[in-house]
């Protein structure tokens, strides 16, 4: 791993696992732990569901709209929790310019970050962050992107295992 890559994984890393670390001292039971960017590639930030707060939000709204938000970062209480943390990794994503006016560069630079992000949760889960409060087979974990597109669907396979992710597969996966 070269020291660009290598230092910014640690960043990332660091600051998810301070994150999610104080998260789950709620003690609520996660099924969907998340580090979201944009298309672009922007500083990220968690978000997350558990079956808990799924079920505060369904005493609000109907059934059909809790299953629209059931997988959704944007709509989850825990969206940006702990955006304290990647205060540096902001730094780091800053002092790394895209090239807009290279496209090849432009995409390059956004598989780096995204890689630097996988890598990053990759880090964190060989720890067993995402079992502290449930079976990390029970957990869907990915690196995703807003709007959310098909390269979703190929990091969340990369980051679980097939069988345990089903639902998100068949309820929230982009083909």
């Amino acid at each position: 791993m070269d020291k660009d890559l290598k230092l910014l994984v640690d960043e990332i890393a660091r600051a998810t696992e301070k994150s999610f670390l104080n998260l789950f001292q709620n003690k609520e039971i996660y099924y969907y732990c998340a580090l979201v960017t944009t298309g672009e590639a922007v500083a990220p930030v968690i978000s997350a569901w558990s079956w808990e707060a799924l079920e505060n939000v369904a005493k609000k709204y109907s059934k059909e709209d809790v299953e629209l938000i059931k997988w959704s970062y944007a709509d989850s209480p825990y969206w940006n929790f702990g955006c304290e943390n990647f205060k540096t990794v902001r730094t780091l994503f800053n002092e790394r310019l895209l090239d807009y006016t290279d496209e090849n560069k432009w995409f390059k630079e956004i598989d780096f970050r995204l890689e630097a992000m996988v890598l990053a949760m990759e880090k964190i889960d060989k720890k067993e962050i995402f079992a502290l409060n449930q079976p990390r087979s029970k957990v869907y974990v990915n690196v995703e992107v807003m709007p959310p597109d098909e390269t979703n669907t190929s990091r969340a396979l990369r980051l679980n295992k097939r069988e345990n992710i089903l639902d998100w597969l068949n309820e929230a996966a982009e083909e």
